[in-house]
C-alpha cells in the first residue's frame, strides 16, 4: 500500500478526535481536477495556539489497527474497516514535506493500540523524537497518549510534545465498562496526574532559573494537556459531563475539555443509540464549560437534580438567570465584579471595563452602547443610571419566551405518498369495483 493511500485511510480515521479543535469549514476539495486547494480529505485540520493564532495541523493516526474493542469507535477490533499502518519514519517524512510546502504548522498524532500500550507509545514517541532531535523540527506537536502506558513513557512523550492529551471518552465508569471494557477512569486519572505533576515541576524549575538568572539549560516539557468526552453514546446526562469536567479542571489543571457529539458509525454495535444527539447539546456543553472556566459557575448551578440536562432552547447563563430571578436586577454601578459576570449578555471583558469606568462616573445606557453590550439581553437583568427595569417585568413568565427561539412551522412534504386509513382504502377499492362493473 502506497503512502498516499495510507494517508487517505488514516487521516479519515483520525477525524473523529475533536481534541485538537478542528475547524468547522465546509468539506470542499479539488480531487476532481477542478479548482485549487482542499478543506478535507488530506488530514489537515485547524487548531488554536496559546497566543490565539489559528494553525494548520497534520492530523493523522499512526495506525487504525487496534486491540481494544470500544463500541463507539470505528477503529475497534471488531470493526470491518480497511486497515493501514505508518512507520514512524513515514510520518516524519510526511510532516516535514507538508511543513516545507507551508501546508501545515504542526502535527497531531494519535494511534490505535498494537501489541501493547507501551509498544504503541514507544512508536508515537519515536515520531516526535525523530522530528525534534534529528530534523530539529520547531513546529507544534500534539501527542495523544495512552493511559495504560507506563508513567515513564508518558513523561518521555512530554519532552517532545507541546501538548499531551488523554481521552476520558465517557464521564462514568459504568458506561466505560459497558462500551469500552479495556478502559478505566482511574487509570486515566493517574496518567493525567503524572502529566500534571511534570508540567507543574517544569514550570517551577524554569521560574527558579529565571529568578536566579541562570544560564543553565531550562527543562522542557509539554505546556498543557486536554481531553475529550463523547456526548450521546450512553445515558450520561449533562450534569455528569460537567461534573467530570469540573473534576479534571480542578485536580489536573487541564487546558481544555472537548465535547464531541456521538456520530453513528458504519456497522455500529447493537448497544449504541441509532441516532446522534442534537448538535445543539454539544454547543450548550461548551457554553456551560466556558462559564465554569471563566465566569466561576459551579456545576450545581448549571444543572440541578430536577433538571440534570441543559436547556437546549436558551444558553446556560440565561437559564440560570431565569431560575434565579430573585437575584436580579443587578446594579452595575454598585455590585461587585463577580455579580456582573452573572448578567446575561455581559462578558468578562465588558464587566471589567464597567468596573474601571464607574470609578469616574455612573455607567449609563449610552456607555453600554459604546462598549457594544447586547442590550436586548442585558436590560431586563440590570440597573444603570438611566435604566430601572420593573420587577414585574423580570418575574413575568413571558421573559423566557422572549429569548427562546420562535416555534418552527412544520413543513409539509407533498412528494410523499398520502397516508390513507384502511377503512378509506376499502371504500376506494369498492368504488373501483363498482365502476368497473357499472354497478353503483
Amino acid at each position: 500500500m502506497n503512502t498516499l493511500k495510507k494517508l487517505e485511510i488514516l487521516a479519515d480515521a483520525a477525524k473523529y478526535d475533536a481534541s485538537c479543535a478542528s475547524s468547522g469549514a465546509a468539506r470542499k476539495d479539488s480531487t476532481g481536477g477542478k479548482g485549487v486547494g482542499s478543506t478535507g480529505g488530506t488530514g489537515i485540520c485547524h487548531s488554536y495556539a496559546p497566543d490565539g493564532r489559528c494553525i494548520s495541523l497534520l492530523k493523522v493516526l499512526l495506525t487504525n489497527v487496534c486491540l481494544y474493542d470500544c463500541h463507539y469507535c470505528i477503529n475497534r477490533r471488531s470493526s470491518n474497516v480497511q486497515r493501514a499502518r505508518f512507520t514512524p519514519e513515514e510520518v516524519v517524512e510526511l510532516t516535514l514535506s507538508f511543513y516545507k510546502r507551508n501546508y501545515i504548522e504542526g502535527l497531531f498524532l494519535s494511534s490505535g493500540i498494537i501489541r501493547s500500550a507501551d509498544y504503541t507509545m514507544e512508536l508515537v514517541i519515536r515520531v516526535a523524537k525523530l522530528l525534534r532531535e534529528e530534523h530539529h523540527f520547531r513546529g507544534y506537536i500534539h501527542l495523544k497518549t495512552i493511559p495504560e502506558a507506563s508513567p515513564e513513557l508518558i513523561a518521555e512523550a512530554g519532552k517532545y510534545a507541546d501538548r499531551l492529551s488523554i481521552n476520558v471518552e465517557l464521564p462514568k465508569q459504568e458506561s466505560l465498562k459497558k462500551l469500552a471494557p479495556e478502559k478505566n477512569v482511574q487509570r486515566t486519572r493517574e496518567a493525567m496526574s503524572t502529566i500534571n505533576a511534570r508540567i507543574t515541576e517544569t514550570k517551577a524549575d524554569r521560574k527558579e532559573l529565571r529568578k536566579r538568572r541562570s544560564t543553565a539549560k531550562k527543562p522542557i516539557f509539554a505546556t498543557g494537556q486536554s481531553t475529550q468526552m463523547i456526548v450521546g453514546a450512553d445515558d450520561s446526562n449533562d450534569g455528569d459531563f460537567l461534573a467530570r469536567a469540573g473534576d479534571l479542571y480542578g485536580n489536573f489543571k487541564l487546558n481544555r475539555v472537548y465535547y464531541s457529539a456521538f456520530s453513528p458509525i458504519p456497522e455500529p454495535s447493537v448497544i449504541l443509540p441509532l441516532q446522534a444527539p442534537p448538535l445543539v447539546r454539544e454547543h450548550r456543553l461548551y457554553q456551560a464549560d466556558w462559564l465554569m472556566r471563566f465566569y466561576h459557575y459551579g456545576v450545581d448551578e448549571l444543572t440541578t437534580a430536577d433538571a440534570p440536562n441543559l436547556d437546549l432552547d436558551i444558553d446556560p447563563k440565561l437559564s440560570w438567570a431565569l431560575r434565579n430571578r430573585h437575584t436580579f436586577p443587578i446594579d452595575i454601578n454598585r455590585s461587585p465584579l463577580e455579580m456582573l459576570y452573572r448578567i446575561p449578555g455581559l462578558g468578562v471583558r465588558n464587566a471589567k471595563r464597567i468596573v474601571r469606568l464607574r470609578r469616574h462616573h455612573g455607567v449609563s445606557l449610552e456607555d453600554l452602547i459604546k462598549l457594544r453590550v447586547n442590550l436586548k439581553k442585558t436590560m431586563p437583568f440590570m440597573i444603570c443610571v438611566n435604566h430601572h427595569p420593573a420587577r414585574l417585568e423580570l418575574s413575568s413568565s413571558d421573559l423566557r419566551a422572549k429569548f427562546a427561539p420562535p416555534p418552527k412551522q412544520l413543513e409539509m412534504d407533498f412528494s410523499a405518498a398520502p397516508i390513507v386509513p384502511a377503512a378509506e382504502k376499502n371504500m376506494v377499492k369498492q368504488a373501483g369495483v363498482e365502476a368497473l362493473h357499472g354497478e353503483f
